[in-house]
């Protein structure tokens, strides 16, 4: 992947909540688009490996969630968290980490992170195809910029960390906004 490629267009099945439903557990069904999510739009996208893992949880979610609103000084109108997830996971994952910023999009069935190239065999840990670490500034559907952890690897023996980064892509929006107004 790489700058000025259009994300790939796919159909996400999210639970949303709805109090018409009723009950205890209030959410249905709703099919979400890429345009959905990324039309008319400059979102920073970082996917993981998994909900509820260490360094999802403990480093780059909470990175973006409390760096939101200097995202938004730097012009990005959303950030969105995607793993090779269900609906029900990633909602769970989301209220657990009590998040207010980030939007969370779960993949699945991994169409989208397979389309993007950037599926992977974690079988060595029990996983399953899950998605290999990368961020991306997206605007309008297509990116702009592109942040991917070395090691693309099936079966990789590390989780590598720092190229998609909230601290690494704040760098860059605060560097490229410098070299325009240079």
């Amino acid at each position: 992947m790489k700058a000025g490629v259009k994300l790939p267009d796919v159909t996400f099945k999210t639970r949303v909540r709805d109090e018409a439903v009723g009950g205890p557990n209030p959410f249905r069904w709703e099919d979400k688009s890429t345009a959905d999510y990324f039309a008319g739009k400059r979102v920073v996208l970082f996917s993981l490996p998994g909900a509820f893992t260490p360094t999802c949880s403990t480093y780059q979610l909470p990175g973006f969630e409390k760096g939101f609103a200097d995202f938004k000084a730097e012009g990005i109108d959303g950030i969105y968290c995607m793993s090779v997830n269900d609906s029900f996971v990633m909602n769970k994952w989301a209220e657990s980490q009590n998040l207010e910023n980030v939007d969370v999009i779960p993949d699945g069935s991994g169409e989208f992170t397979r389309k993007m190239g950037m599926l992977v065999a974690k079988d060595n840990l029990g996983f399953g195809a899950r998605s290999w670490r990368y961020a991306a500034i997206v605007k309008d559907g297509v990116v702009e910029a592109w942040f991917e952890e070395p090691g693309l690897s099936d079966n990789h023996g590390e989780d590598p960390y720092g190229e998609s980064s909230p601290e690494n892509l704040m760098k860059h929006l605060q560097a490229t906004k410098e070299t325009a107004a240079a």
